[in-house]
């Protein structure tokens, strides 16, 4: 698995890891207090820029786009003390800026690049990954958040904790600040522009996706598109193609097919020239959701468990055409949801910015597309208005604490009403043992004791869904890139498209019965006409529940030999029963169960031994001199 590492003394002394080094690793920077590494990275992806008084300079590591003169203008602003503008580049990289003060590093808003630490004596051990981190303190996978991490939503799990015990978080849109003598501490980048309306911003978001997936097409060399045919991935593979040739890829299925994405998939691919169409049929290639997890011991191993496990064969089957293309580079729509759209509870945040009508209406849109009562739907989002997120955090520890049963008896009545909540926990919440619900409850309350109280639940759900998705697709690419050997790049998930989109208020990028007005405003004559004005989109249950009901009991040997289970924390039984309902066709929580799945796998797939990441400098020596 590729990563960045580095240490930084912020003491007197030398840092206790310096016989260590990652395994394999290349040097990127051996200066003064501080050492960087890369693993897996090309050369060519390390990208420094510093001038000749050494006041400031700037490393930028990954897929930067930038182009020379703009790296240049990121370091001149840097000695100036501006250095948020280096992480406001075009592309998905790691931004390291160091000048007198000290180091400053960070990855990305949506997680796609995400920052981890550990103190180590006089220093501090960072990394683009947990795991190595946790490898070389030996610290144990944290099963409080692996859990809560799909049995509540609206709840900020990792917060500045990880998958790992010990192992510290640099939350995405902040920077871990590192200097001789002073103690590490992480602090937001500042915000770069104010709120402003759809119709201000859609230039903005234009040119920054335009730059994003042009200058990826144009320096990729061979490329290849996920087309699906939904407006997001259109609109990546129409821009792409206007710089040249590509291939494009659409995968379906018996459910899927019966949609219209293959409809707008044909009609883009036949209108561009430049576009090759391959699509790719799940029955005829013999794949489907869930296969292929026979043997943990050969599965791809990712940082965080990833949801991709659960469609490695359709995965495998889908970006077949573009290894045999020769792609340098596999586009995709990824994000468009988090950065063209909006949540739900942006209706309550429109509330609160005093827009009082508006957010009446878009609330009962919402109520009229679910088919749903209006009033009790009115009723809680009155109630999650007047209530404050410490508050809501404080009373859901309280309903974990008190099981099941009391949980259905204090939750949203109906699904819509869930949608407008703070905060919650689902079906899946059954599954918990005792202790279970005691080590979830115990979360929840911590982060109620850190929570702002003057979040609001649009901006927060939109965050937490974002780096939702930044996690997502950081570990389909590095599975891509391990079983592969193909980048997976998601352009909508840049932080310059990500500050575009969301200096645009979620309650002004979309209206009530519309569908992604802002992809609408922004590219008039650059996408397709017909392709902004789609109005569905294809549901993928089905093609799950097909596929959960074929590998059923593959799925109930990895969940008879849960560690969770075997941890006290998850009754196995019941998680079982719920699979088999799903098998059945019958209502289960499928988002947990495969979320539970791939948990699982990536607890059997962990390794916690040092050499596992590490090597010594010693032992590095003596092999080079052999």
């Amino acid at each position: 698995m590729r990563f960045i590492a580095g240490t930084c003394d912020t003491g007197r002394g030398s840092w206790a890891g310096n016989d260590w080094r990652p395994r394999g690793a290349r040097d990127a920077l051996n200066e003064g207090p501080a050492r960087i590494w890369t693993t897996g990275f090309e050369p060519g992806e390390v990208r420094r820029c510093s001038d000749r008084n050494g006041q400031a300079e700037v490393l930028a590591i990954g897929c930067c786009l930038a182009t020379r003169e703009e790296l240049s203008a990121a370091r001149a602003d840097a000695e100036r003390g501006a250095w948020a503008q280096a992480t406001r580049l075009p592309g998905s990289f790691l931004t390291v800026v160091r000048d007198r003060t000290g180091l400053r590093i960070a990855g990305d808003r949506a997680g796609t690049v995400t920052v981890y630490w550990i103190r180590v004596r006089e220093g501090v051990l960072w990394a683009t990954a947990a795991a190595p981190l946790a490898a070389f303190a030996k610290a144990q996978p944290n099963f409080a958040v692996l859990l809560s991490m799909f049995m509540v939503r609206g709840v900020d799990v990792l917060a500045a904790d990880s998958h790992f015990r010990t192992v510290r978080r640099v939350p995405p849109g902040h920077v871990l600040v590192l200097a001789p003598g002073r103690q590490p501490r992480t602090e937001a980048v500042p915000a770069l522009t104010a709120r402003t309306s759809i119709e201000e911003g859609a230039t903005a978001v234009r040119e920054t996706i335009t730059t994003a997936v042009g200058r990826r097409a144009t320096s990729s060399g061979p490329i290849s598109s996920d087309l699906s045919g939904g407006v997001d991935s259109g609109t990546v593979t129409t821009l792409a193609a206007t710089r040249g040739p590509l291939l494009a890829v659409t995968y379906t299925d018996a459910r899927m097919s019966e949609q219209d994405d293959m409809r707008y998939a044909e009609r883009i691919a036949h209108d561009h020239p430049q576009i090759t169409h391959t699509k790719i049929h799940g029955a005829r290639a013999g794949v489907q959701h869930f296969d292929g997890l026979e043997d943990p011991a050969v599965l791809p191993f990712t940082d965080t468990p990833s949801f991709t496990l659960g469609l490695l064969a359709i995965k495998a089957a889908q970006l077949a055409p573009a290894t045999a293309h020769g792609s340098r580079a596999h586009l995709t729509g990824r994000g468009g949801d988090d950065v063209l759209d909006a949540v739900p509870t942006m209706a309550i945040d429109q509330y609160r910015a005093g827009h009082r009508m508006e957010a009446l209406r878009r609330t009962a849109t919402l109520v009229r597309t679910r088919r749903a009562a209006l009033w009790p739907v009115l009723e809680q989002a009155a109630r999650t208005q007047r209530t404050r997120y410490p508050q809501a955090l404080a009373a859901l520890a309280d309903t974990i604490n008190a099981g099941p049963e009391h949980t259905a008896q204090r939750g949203p009545g109906t699904p819509v009403a869930q949608l407008l909540t703070w905060c919650g926990s689902g079906s899946a919440a059954a599954w918990l043992t005792r202790t279970g619900r005691a080590a979830v409850a115990d979360l929840v309350t911590a982060r109620a004791q850190t929570a702002r109280p003057d979040t609001t639940p649009g901006a927060l759900h939109e965050r937490l869904a974002l780096e939702l998705m930044g996690d997502g697709h950081a570990t389909f690419d590095q599975i891509s890139r391990q079983q592969w050997g193909l980048p997976v790049h998601a352009p909508l998930l840049d932080n310059p498209v990500v500050n575009a989109c969301h200096a645009i208020p979620g309650y002004a990028r979309t209206q009530p019965g519309d569908f992604k007005p802002l992809a609408r405003a922004a590219f008039p004559g650059h996408v397709p006409d017909y392709l902004l004005h789609r109005r569905t989109k294809t549901a993928f249950t089905s093609s799950l529940f097909t596929g959960l009901r074929a590998n059923a009991p593959v799925l109930r040997r990895i969940l008879g030999r849960s560690l969770l289970a075997q941890a006290g924390l998850l009754d196995r039984s019941k998680a079982l029963a719920s699979l088999d309902s799903a098998a059945r066709g019958e209502p289960a929580p499928l988002a947990a169960l495969h979320a539970l799945i791939v948990t699982e796998l990536w607890l059997a797939t962990l390794s916690t031994a040092r050499t596992t990441w590490w090597e010594t400098t010693t032992a590095r020596t003596q092999n080079v001199i052999r």
